[in-house]
């Protein structure tokens, strides 16, 4: 829909109506328990929209589309989210939150740690402790 009405604006207009219809992923930090097909199938949805909406080829690379136009990708929004809420439970004053964020065996603090770790949330390692 938003394609076909918005054809005839410029590039920036159309990424402008991107970032504030496609990236609202509201609770992604909350996101712990899911399978990689059903976060994978988000992701070219994702994708796949952005092409849509500024007349790419189907074929382009989602990396440099998405750096071209200076865009957040799907996984940088993601990590970008969870960081963000992570810092606001931890410098919050409410203790109980606090101690809830800073338990080691949450589900939570680890998919946090996995997301800044691992490439993608869980495909190759960036680094690893030695």
């Amino acid at each position: 829909m938003l394609a076909r009405r918005f054809a005839r604006c410029t590039e920036l207009v159309k990424i402008s109506l991107f970032k504030a219809y496609c990236q609202s992923f509201y609770t992604c930090s909350l996101w712990v328990k899911y399978t990689q097909r059903a976060y994978s199938a988000l992701r070219v949805q994702y994708n796949n929209a952005f092409r849509v909406l500024l007349g790419l080829p189907r074929y382009c690379s989602a990396s440099t589309m998405f750096a071209d136009r200076h865009v957040d990708g799907f996984h940088a929004i993601i990590r970008k989210r969870c960081a963000s809420f992570a810092n606001r439970l931890r410098s919050g004053t409410n203790h109980i939150l606090n101690a809830l964020a800073d338990r080691w065996d949450s589900p939570m603090l680890r998919h946090w740690v996995r997301l800044h770790t691992d490439y993608g949330g869980w495909a190759r390692p960036v680094w690893r402790f030695m």
